[in-house]
């Protein structure tokens, strides 16, 4: 019997000796492990001895579990924390060393424990069993769970990262415990397709806003580089420091399909916590995203960015100009790395879809200049490294229209970050750098271009948004605060469309398109700077030098090339290399132009219609056709707009639909139109003022009855349509009358019936 007492350690049992003797093995190995004074710690030998019994028979693995679960809960209960600590020391290295199959149970056990400890108020033994979870997460198991739930793990390690404990000291402790937890919960769960999908956005709702709070707390103007450095042993302790990488770590993790439910707790938290108009924040969060997630991804995060832009439309301008700041970083990191995956919009791969067409939508009136700026900007970017293969697809009218529209507002920068971005399409060779400066070549061989035939599909662009381009073109020259870089955009421009969309058409078309150019030049009547017509005259030189060369018709060359050297000698302004310098040498004046240093169109009708050319619209000047979208894009405030908008509308009204009768057009009609246009321009530059005038100084009331007439009218218009649309028309065979002084449908065959001459044959 006193063998048997002495078979039991002393100190910890607590049951007599006669009944230790007949406790199963497992047990026995397991209080063995125990100390009589907890701070000696594990008994390492025992440990040893347990550890070989678990691996020697792996099927007690989940006793030996269940029976540590037991032995911790009691002393949690029981405020013995010396022992607690021992029996997650063992569980730790039970589970470092057991792989077996029957791993799971013991697993449950040991979770079971960790909560215990976690659910506890003590921040050490949170801190405890948030230390025993990470060495666990960092374990690849060899069997897979079907059951196991980590759902409590993320809310109370998101719970632990808020936490607002005291004691500063061990408030950070317990946030950086609550950031690891996380970080072992994505480990754990991340490649795990049995698990409950970390992904989730009852998941990442709790995750990603935990993160955020403490990367706020320690808030730096700017972010690490994609590659952080190896920090010091004093950073690694930060929160912040410890957060960034958890961060990464989970964005680097994240595949396609993960993206946006990780990124949209991003954007709700700036939200939900004014965090844009700031914008420093914000920019390091998105830094943060873009240099993290996998490369080929990075356009999706654009996307997502674009959709909350237009979420946020009618919210403040700075908010939204915070995040096209953070949209225009985005962009700029994103085109850094993989621009055609970025730039997948427009793609080949299927049209835009209605978010994606965000980026083009920068022409509402609402939209502040500085908005509008940056989103062109991040456009610029995105499509700096793009290589178009479908202009049709590349261009959509969705995005060439309102881009295009853009091009002529007064705003110098704008029309030419506008011009940039075409530029970058366009150039599907990587000609562009060839055309950067204006000047007369000789022989273009040496730029070395790269020229493939034009495909059905440039073809067919051209012909669908030729004529938008050259009006365009043509109202760009015209602009008065074109400087020296707008026409050299403009001369790039031109020089592409030849090099990568010309057939024979377009060459004609562009030709017609200089020589139109020239004229305005030429024009008194446009009211431009000196330096402007001198840019023009040059611009269309260097441009016809480039198109005759591009045709090979030696006698169009030999025109072009003999009026250049005449202005070599004589009008020297009128050639690029002198007005395209930092101190041009121009004239006073260009009120006389002499013929023989113009491009006449005569001439190069003849020498082209020799060649081969259809020169039939040569014969015709070029005058582009002026549309209220000009108009409108001419907008100096958000009344005018509106004003010139309603002006608009009001053109089409009910109140204008009686028709005039048809006038005879004589030869003294278009005489006396032609005589009477300066004053009818005058008159109706006058009307728009005092409709401007109107929207900007008149009481709300007015405008508001103003409109609310016309509303009712338009209602009046529909219901009169919808009565003749419900109300059956009058049949051909006639009505009775009844009984009861109604009418009903007399029905007459139809040999009876009669039909106008014209209707029987």
């Amino acid at each position: 019997m006193l063998s048997a007492i002495h078979l039991v350690p002393t100190g910890y049992t607590g049951v007599c000796g006669c009944c230790g003797a007949l406790r199963p093995r497992y047990k026995r190995l397991v209080d063995n492990i125990f100390p009589e004074d907890p701070e000696d710690g594990l008994v390492k030998a025992n440990m040893e001895k347990l550890t070989f019994y678990a691996l020697s028979a792996p099927e007690k693995l989940d006793r030996i579990g269940a029976y540590l679960s037991e032995k911790l809960s009691r002393d949690v209960a029981r405020h013995r924390y010396g022992y607690v600590c021992i029996a997650m020391e063992a569980l730790d290295q039970l589970l470092m060393a057991c792989h077996c199959q029957s791993i799971n149970l013991f697993v449950e056990s040991f979770l079971k424990m960790v909560r215990k400890l976690l659910e506890s108020d003590k921040p050490s033994l949170q801190i405890l069993g948030t230390n025993s979870f990470v060495k666990f997460a960092n374990i690849e198991e060899d069997t897979p769970s079907y059951h196991r739930s980590y759902d409590f793990f993320v809310s109370r390690f998101s719970e632990m990262c808020h936490s607002s404990y005291e004691d500063p000291d061990i408030r950070t402790n317990i946030r950086m415990a609550g950031i690891r937890g996380l970080q072992g919960v994505v480990r754990k769960t991340v490649n795990d397709e049995l698990q409950a999908n970390i992904w989730d956005p009852q998941h990442m709702d709790k995750i990603v806003p935990s993160l955020l709070f403490n990367l706020q707390s320690g808030e730096r103007t700017e972010s690490r580089s994609p590659s952080p450095l190896q920090a010091s042993e004093k950073e690694k302790e930060s929160p912040v420091e410890l957060t960034e990488r958890c961060f990464r770590e989970l964005l680097g993790r994240a595949a396609y399909g993960n993206i946006k439910n990780a990124v949209n707790p991003v954007l709700t938290h700036l939200d939900n916590h004014c965090l844009w108009e700031g914008k420093t924040f914000a920019v390091r969060c998105f830094k943060i995203i873009m240099y993290s997630i996998q490369s080929q991804h990075s356009h999706l995060v654009i996307q997502q960015l674009l959709g909350h832009l237009d979420a946020n439309s009618k919210n403040s301008a700075t908010v939204r100009a915070g995040i096209v700041e953070v949209l225009l970083e985005a962009a700029a990191i994103a085109a850094s790395g993989s621009v055609g995956e970025l730039c997948r919009p427009l793609s080949l791969s299927r049209p835009c879809s209605q978010t994606e067409a965000q980026l083009w939508r920068f022409i509402l009136p609402d939209v502040t200049r500085m908005i509008q700026v940056m989103l062109l900007k991040s456009l610029v970017q995105v499509t700096a490294g793009y290589e178009t293969t479908n202009m049709l697809t590349a261009m959509p009218s969705s995005f060439l229209e309102p881009l295009l529209s853009l091009s002529l507002t007064e705003d110098p920068e704008v029309r030419l970050l506008v011009l940039q971005i075409l530029l970058s399409l366009i150039d599907r060779h990587n000609n562009r750098p060839k055309f950067s400066d204006i000047s007369i070549i000789s022989d273009i061989s040496v730029l070395k271009l790269k020229v493939d035939k034009c495909s059905r599909q440039d073809n067919l662009f051209m012909k669908k948004h030729g004529q938008q381009l050259y009006r365009h073109i043509y109202l760009g020259c015209k602009e008065q605060s074109s400087g020296r870089e707008h026409y050299q955009t403009l001369f790039t421009l031109l020089a592409l469309l030849s090099v990568e969309l010309a057939n024979e058409e377009v060459v004609v078309d562009l030709i017609r398109l200089s020589l139109a150019l020239q004229d305005l030049a030429l024009s008194n009547d446009e009211g431009l700077p000196v330096f402007n017509r001198c840019a023009v005259h040059a611009l269309v030189a260097a441009y016809l030098n480039l198109i005759c060369q591009l045709t090979t018709v030696p006698a169009f060359c030999q025109h072009i090339h003999e009026v250049i050297e005449v202005r070599q000698k004589e009008s020297p302004h009128l050639l690029p290399e002198d007005v395209f310098v930092d101190k041009p040498k121009l004239p006073s004046s260009l009120d006389k132009v002499e013929s023989d240093v113009l491009f006449l169109q005569s001439k190069i009708t003849e020498v082209l219609g020799g060649s081969g050319y259809n020169t039939e619209r040569l014969g015709t000047p070029y005058v582009p056709q002026y549309t209220d979208e000009d108009r409108l894009s001419k907008r100096k405030s958000i009344g005018e707009t509106i004003s010139l908008q309603v002006e608009v509308e009001s053109r089409n009204s009910p109140e204008k639909e009686e028709r005039t009768p048809a006038e005879e057009i004589t030869f003294e009609t278009l005489k006396n139109a032609i005589v009477d246009s300066v004053g009818m321009e005058e008159q109706e530059r006058e009307r728009r003022r005092q409709v401007v005038e109107k929207f900007q100084k008149a009481p709300f009331e007015e405008i508001a009855a103003h409109c609310g007439a016309r509303a009712t009218m338009l209602q009046s218009k529909l219901n009169q349509i919808f009565e003749i649309t419900i109300r059956p028309p009058p049949s051909p065979s006639g009505t009775i009358s009844s009984g009861y002084g109604q009418t009903q449908s007399r029905s007459i065959p139809i040999y009876e019936m009669k039909f106008p001459d014209l209707c029987v044959y």
